[in-house]
């Protein structure tokens, strides 16, 4: 079957609120070794360009979401290791018609989190529309709809900052793909109130020649001086930098404040600077590793001669590099917690891990509570879609481990007049999956594989079985290097691998993710449905993974 018209996906659009009572440890990567120490990276997932900000005994933590829904996503910590996922401060994106297809790599870009007068702000840019503020008093929200700040095309990675005096200043990058200049960092007025930038700004650094590629800037200030800590080098290469001044607008001083030197941590750079109530100082940034996206890293951080020094610095030269692991914050306490990762879809609202590719209409999935499911129903999809890559109504999950494996109990109730598809997909620049597919009735198992899909490529389609029954389970185990291997059963139990392996590719500007679908190629005005019964990841050496694992009902 080709894929020409329309789909459906699952699940519910989340809702802003806490994390659901019951939640579960991840079964596939936890940071804190119960010990007094924590290993890196302490969010192994594809949270992009971190900022956090403390307040009182809590820790927030926001990152880049790009062309997700819901964007922004909040976490919140007591003790900077253990992150437990709270919300979304970004609902749908702005425009909203404009994000009612994916716009791969655009929308919500680098962003920064600050609290002042008992109010959250949080700055995030969209280099195709301008830099917007949201504010909320409480992180959970509910957060205030988006401000534009200032408009304009590539501004890029805000930060504020509000001086002793009440001054208030943005300090910003430029993206080179829309400004048509980077490697550059301005600096503006803001008013008081930071909803509105006053002036073009001011140039306060041009990294050409020794830090190109400078961006993703955090605005600070101790002890007199301005700090502008930046990355630099590019996203798999670079290094974390720090500018000093005794003024705003500079001149700023220069130092190279962590690097990978002789660690296995690649472009260790660009996040947040946080100080406990001790006053230890501590730096959440981030590394790339390709198809599993940037992941959160925690380094201890102290002051000399009113530089900062990030990670070990083994020879003393103000330099640091990564550590691997560490003991946990002095004095900081909190319980064992992570991210959500699996689903029994057993409420009225679906994890605060699942994202949509562009903003979501309600007519795409709805719960079903009473029975523990969620029902999909197939909607038409943009008439220039050739494959899934280009559908709105993808719903999809952050990788969460280096290895993993993810299943999904589904039962499919397709139309029997039209011809639908419905499974579990692996998606990024290119993207595999396995789909139970309905030709008029008839049901079979299908492999899809699509190279190069962000370039419009088809996709190549085997049949692995035929006479199967409408409920199923599929698989899929991801390896190192992100080798991923599709698999079925009909009973959770005994699973047959799909021949073909799948090497993940990141997706544009983040790692690769996976999720489910349900498509159909024909309007129609009564579609058929697929009910997702559970989706559970596990580690993929704990022994679990070849059983359903009992009941639920």
């Amino acid at each position: 079957m080709t894929l020409t018209r329309s789909i459906c996906v699952f699940l519910l659009f989340p809702v802003l609120a806490i994390a659901q009572p019951g939640e579960q440890l991840s079964r596939t990567w936890v940071a804190d070794n119960g010990d007094g120490t924590y290993r890196n990276p302490v969010l192994h997932a594809d949270y992009s360009d971190p900022d956090a900000v403390r307040v009182g005994s809590d820790y927030y933590m926001t990152s880049s979401s790009f062309e997700d829904a819901p964007g922004l996503p909040i976490l919140h910590s007591k003790d900077l290791v253990n992150w437990r996922l709270v919300g979304h401060a970004l609902p749908r994106l702005q425009p909203e018609t404009h994000f009612s297809v994916p716009r791969h790599g655009a929308g919500v870009w680098a962003p920064s989190l600050r609290y002042r007068n008992g109010e959250f702000y949080l700055y995030y840019p969209d280099p195709d529309f301008g830099i917007y503020l949201l504010k909320a008093k409480k992180a959970e929200g509910p957060w205030s709809a988006p401000t534009l700040v200032v408009a304009g095309n590539g501004l890029i990675d805000p930060c504020p900052l509000w001086d002793d005096d009440g001054k208030a200043y943005l300090v910003h990058a430029y993206a080179g793909s829309r400004a048509g200049i980077k490697s550059v960092l301005a600096v503006k007025r803001l008013s008081a109130d930071g909803t509105k930038a006053l002036d073009e700004g001011v140039l306060v650094y041009d990294g050409h020649d020794t830090d190109p590629t400078i961006e993703g800037p955090k605005f600070y200030k101790r002890n007199g001086w301005y700090y502008i800590f930046a990355p630099a080098g590019g996203v798999p290469t670079g290094w974390q930098l720090v500018l000093r001044a005794r003024n705003p607008y500079g001149p700023y001083e220069r130092k190279v404040v962590m690097d990978q030197g002789r660690s296995p941590v690649n472009g260790p750079h660009q996040g947040a600077w946080v100080t406990t109530p001790k006053g230890e100082d501590w730096f959440l940034h981030f590394q790339d590793k390709e198809a599993y996206g940037r992941v959160v890293h925690l380094q201890p951080m102290r002051w000399v001669n009113d530089w900062p020094v990030i990670g070990a610095d083994a020879d003393g030269d103000g330099k640091g590099e990564p550590v691997l692991r560490y003991r946990k914050p002095d004095g900081l306490r909190g319980a064992r917690v992570t991210p959500p990762e699996s689903d029994e879809f057993n409420g009225s609202r679906i994890g605060l891990q699942w994202q949509w590719m562009a903003n979501p209409k309600a007519t795409w999935a709805f719960a079903d509570p009473g029975k523990g499911v969620l029902r999909l129903f197939s909607a038409p999809l943009p008439d220039s879609a050739r494959n899934l890559w280009e559908l709105p109504n993808v719903l999809l999950q952050k990788f969460p481990a280096e290895t993993f494996v993810a299943t999904t109990k589904m039962t499919f109730r397709p139309n029997p007049k039209i011809n639908e598809r419905a499974g579990l997909t692996v998606m990024g620049l290119s993207y595999a999956a396995i789909a139970l597919k309905s030709e008029k009735g008839v049901l079979s198992l299908v492999h899809l594989a699509c190279t190069d899909a962000d370039k419009g490529r088809p996709e190549k389609e085997t049949v692995l079985a035929t006479a199967l029954p409408a409920t199923v389970f599929l698989r899929v185990t991801v390896d190192t290097g992100a080798r991923c291997r599709f698999a079925w059963s009909t009973d959770g139990a005994r699973f047959t691998d799909v021949p073909e392996v799948f090497v993940a590719t990141p997706g544009r500007w983040k790692g690769a993710k996976v999720g489910l679908f349900c498509v159909r190629d024909t309007s129609t005005n009564d579609a058929g449905s697929v009910e997702a019964d559970w989706f559970r990841l596990e580690g993929a050496n704990n022994g679990t993974g070849n059983k359903e694992q009992g009941t639920r009902k």
